[in-house]
């Protein structure tokens, strides 16, 4: 009898061990798939968004290993993780306390505003309220309102800030990137890329004797409908089998075919980034994607990300459905210092969190 529990025993460890290098792979996989460009692997670039699935999965195989008294299969998931250092320390960055702040240094606060939140004035004005508190010195705003009555509200509010520009993106609706500024915009344009909805804005600003160069971005949106994230609520609320299948099928053909139309987007915005070298460069906005994505990857190749910089934690941007990720984002070029990068949980306003941070020349 103790030899037949034993065999099942050995059985039973084989069979986790076999998961665990499954896991491993999977793991490695998502991060590494930045790499893979959308348009030729739509699906398999979408891998990056399960990256907290498996880092949360391994660690339970590393639990269970050193549970067992394991120690040397404990290395494998161990290994896992040091494989997937950089892009760990990415998503969930550890950072002490960034020190004092510069006192030549700026602050830039991203967010999207979803149009002013619709017709609810007291939503309105607590976005206004938020960002006449923000002391930022930089505004940049995405899905900012066309309509002009909700313009004069928020012009009126950030009467402190002598420059702005409001500039419409993409060939059709509406939608708007704003931009304020106590440092004068010497120029912008819009990136020459297509979409229909969306779209990046490039500004050069004058900061001291240099010039700053920034690209307020909102790219292409997965183009989830209220039904599409339905479902995805109740696929992780009541996760039936017949359920699953069916609604990851759905969703995941919705998040390749918009992966594959950021990535030329990207590709667009990280050849202009190219052009900039040697100078100050921030590129921020709503990118709709995370930090181990395509769209992530090529903007930042040549980058700092602000959060993974001097920012804590997951940093979880988007607020809504369920959908607990990071989209939205703080770049800089090598030359600049970033501190005390901050996704805001204290507004819930909008659809988005804002995300600020100090940006300082690097001494």
């Amino acid at each position: 009898m103790k030899r037949a529990f034993k065999h099942l025993g050995n059985i039973a460890i084989t069979a986790i061990l076999a998961a665990n290098i499954a896991f491993i792979i999977m793991l490695l996989g998502s991060a590494y798939s930045p790499w893979l460009h959308p348009t030729e692997h739509p699906v398999a670039s979408c891998m990056g968004l399960a990256f907290p699935v498996f880092i949360l999965a391994n660690g339970c195989f590393l639990l269970f290993w050193l549970l067992i008294r394991c120690f040397k299969t404990a290395l494998l998931p161990l290994a896992g993780y040091i494989l997937c250092l950089p892009q760990l320390l990415l998503y969930i960055p550890v950072n002490p306390s960034s020190g004092k702040v510069p006192e030549d240094s700026f602050k830039l606060l991203s967010y999207n505003i979803m149009g002013f939140y619709g017709e609810d004035k007291d939503n309105a004005e607590s976005i206004v309220d938020y960002l006449k508190a923000s002391r930022a010195d930089i505004i940049c705003l995405q899905e900012y309102p066309a309509n002009r009555t909700k313009q004069r509200d928020i012009e009126n509010a950030l009467k402190d800030y002598p420059y702005h520009r409001t500039d419409k993106v993409g060939t059709g609706g509406n939608n708007r990137i704003a931009c304020y500024s106590k440092l004068p915009i010497l120029r912008a344009k819009r990136l020459d890329y297509k979409s229909d909805y969306n779209g990046s804005i490039m500004y050069e600003l004058a900061w001291g004797k240099d010039t700053l160069t920034l690209i307020s971005n909102h790219l292409e949106s997965n183009k989830l409908t209220i039904a599409d994230k339905e479902i995805y609520e109740d696929m992780l609320k009541a996760p039936q089998q017949a359920k699953m299948k069916s609604g990851a099928r759905l969703l995941i053909g919705k998040l390749a075919e918009a992966s594959a139309l950021r990535a030329p987007q990207a590709d667009s915005i990280a050849k202009v980034i190219d052009h900039t070298k040697g100078r100050y460069t921030v590129v921020c906005g709503d990118f709709n994607d995370t930090p181990i994505s395509y769209v992530h990857h090529t903007i930042g190749r040549n980058l700092n990300d602000a959060f993974g910089q001097s920012g804590c934690g997951l940093g979880i941007s988007y607020n809504r459905n369920m959908f607990y990720f990071r989209i939205d984002h703080i770049l800089t070029s090598k030359n600049l210092q970033t501190y005390r990068c901050t996704v805001d949980r204290s507004i819930k306003t909008s659809d988005h969190y804002p995300i600020w941070c100090h940006i300082a020349r690097k001494k």
